[in-house]
């Protein structure tokens, strides 16, 4: 009877914002020769550095990294994107002799590649327009209400405030007739060809993880050679075509600074509620993991998360 071809094993290496996933992956990398692909939707944007925490020069040249400053802040990037990129790198990774490690905190782009891509509608750029102007009178929260009647499911695990995600999953409830959750829940499971251990860095302590979020927020406020959040901000306006409403300018952080120079709101206020949004990110990101019962979790405030990582990932690889 023949065998079964052995699949290739990478890792994931997941966690909400300020879990020490970089820094566990990089770790890694000094004991198993592996690349790093970034599984983050802020990190794909060129001149986003301070704001999204993107790993340091020395980080980088530490690695071989992936997925990292590929497009620009006008521009979008895709979960079919994602997982068409994601499912060339690994195959080349592996081509070279490396473990392919995948270390982020976009679930929704995990997800897009464990469970494949949907037959969901395309984009409706009138509708979209439409949405968005009832937005501009209601509010987010008021449309999220209304996505709450419609699709539950879907906005259960939305903020009020999500207003690219609201708007794409009205779009599709109104192009559709179906709730989006419903249309995702139908689409056939699609077999990755490679083996994905997955390691979720959790916290033990919730307040513990909130402390280090608003540490790390302090220190993108704060002067660096480089500068910091706001001056990042100040360029990314200075060149005139960026705005409020694209997916990178909503990225956590960019959208409080981007408030603030506007003068919308003062800067203990744009400190604070950059802060509890990137809280409220943490958050939905654990809800995300908690839907994924084949994660193996670590303390990512226990005794040598990294540790425990290397050991797991060294009993599988023998």
């Amino acid at each position: 009877m023949p065998q079964s071809v052995q699949r290739p094993l990478a890792v994931a290496i997941m966690g909400p914002t300020a879990s020490g996933k970089t820094a566990a992956a990089l770790a890694i990398a000094e004991r198993i020769p592996s690349e790093i692909i970034s599984v983050d939707s802020a990190l794909v944007f060129r001149g986003m550095d301070i704001g999204t925490a993107k790993p340091t020069r020395a980080e980088l040249a530490a690695a071989p990294h992936h997925l990292i400053d590929i497009i620009d802040p006008l521009d979008a990037y895709s979960v079919a994107q994602f997982r068409n990129d994601t499912l060339r790198l690994v195959d080349d990774i592996v081509a070279r002799g490396k473990l392919p490690l995948l270390v982020g905190g976009t679930m929704l782009y995990f997800k897009g590649l464990a469970d494949g891509l949907d037959d969901l509608p395309g984009a409706d750029p009138a509708l979209r327009a439409q949405i968005e102007e009832e937005a501009a009178q209601l509010g987010w929260p008021a449309m999220h209400a209304r996505l709450a009647l419609l699709d539950p499911v879907t906005a259960a695990r939305l903020a009020p405030a999500d207003a690219q995600r609201i708007q794409r999953a009205l779009e599709i409830c109104t192009l559709s007739g179906k709730p989006m959750s419903a249309l995702l829940a139908q689409r056939e499971h699609t077999e990755l060809p490679f083996e994905l251990l997955s390691f979720a860095l959790e916290p033990s302590d919730r307040a513990v993880l909130h402390e280090r979020i608003a540490r790390r927020f302090d220190l993108m406020l704060a002067d660096s050679p480089d500068g910091n959040l706001l001056t990042e901000v100040e360029q990314l306006r200075r060149r005139g075509d960026l705005h409020p409403g694209l997916p990178s300018i909503r990225c956590v952080g960019y959208r409080q600074a981007w408030d603030y120079l506007d003068g919308n709101i003062d800067y203990a206020t744009m400190r604070e509620t950059g802060i509890i949004a990137t809280r409220q990110l943490a958050k939905r990101q654990l809800t995300w993991l908690r839907s994924m019962p084949e994660r193996r979790v670590i303390d990512c405030l226990g005794a040598d998360p990294t540790g425990q990582l290397l050991a797991q990932i060294g009993r599988r690889l023998g």
